[in-house]
């Protein structure tokens, strides 16, 4: 994230207890953001507050109940939420008939529902002072696609073009929407979704690295950051030459 104060600003992330999400808290924090920040583990998320000094408020977004809830809350006491980084999400690696219908409901409900929620939650108070950063954590899944992992790169491919939809929704209206689009980060994530990274590259990065890219894009007005920035290349073949890069799947995996 470039230099620059945001004394005054109140941000919103949502997976905070730990990896980007608290990295990115931190960032803000560290720039003088009042941050509220949610997650499922009270404890982890407790110590990643006091780190920062925001607000903790523990949050399952599977439920969207308690999404609600949990924008009514920070809107009731900050009056206001200028920056929303969206980085909450589940993982699951298998085939797809293995997964229960809980499952595919959970993932669908943290990874795309819930910033879908929290986002027309906040955007009227942006819309309305002219001004505001929406931050999404998509993934290079949701561009490509990636075997057994159907109903994981679904939601992010959703979650994507909701950013884009929304991009267009609120042009000139001072409202900066903004998705990183990473490619493997180091985080519980990948034990948490039953299964460890298997490839040798791309190589993981930092979720400092990652909140770092995220931050800059939105405050640089950027539309979206891949990381690592090679990545842009499966990505325009995909979209130029889907049958070679069909092909090229099938084979590689």
């Amino acid at each position: 994230m470039r230099p620059r104060r945001l004394d005054g600003r109140v941000a919103l992330v949502t997976g905070a207890s730990s990896g980007i999400g608290a990295a990115a808290a931190a960032r803000l924090a560290a720039a003088g953001a009042r941050v509220f920040l949610t997650g499922r583990d009270p404890e982890r998320l407790a110590a990643a507050a006091a780190a920062t000094g925001g607000t903790p408020i523990p949050c399952d977004l599977t439920d969207p109940d308690q999404t609600a809830a949990l924008a009514a809350r920070v809107l009731e006491t900050a009056g206001r939420v200028d920056i929303l980084v969206n980085n909450a999400g589940q993982g699951w690696a298998g085939p797809l008939t293995e997964m229960t219908d809980a499952g595919i409901q959970a993932l669908v409900a943290a990874n795309l529902t819930a910033p879908m929620l929290l986002s027309r939650a906040v955007l009227p108070g942006m819309l309305a002072r002219g001004g505001g950063h929406l931050g999404f954590v998509g993934s290079i899944a949701g561009r490509l696609g990636v075997r057994e992992e159907a109903v994981y790169a679904g939601t992010k491919a959703g979650l994507s073009v909701f950013a884009d939809s929304l991009r267009q929704e609120t042009a000139g209206r001072g409202v900066v929407v903004t998705e990183l689009v990473p490619a493997v980060v180091d985080t519980p994530f990948f034990a948490r979704r039953g299964r460890p990274y298997p490839r040798r590259r791309p190589r993981p990065v930092s979720p400092e690295q990652a909140a770092a890219a995220l931050l800059a894009g939105m405050f640089g007005g950027r539309a979206e950051v891949c990381l690592p920035r090679w990545m842009y290349l499966p990505i325009a073949v995909r979209a130029t030459l889907p049958t070679t890069y069909r092909r090229l799947a099938d084979r590689y995996g």
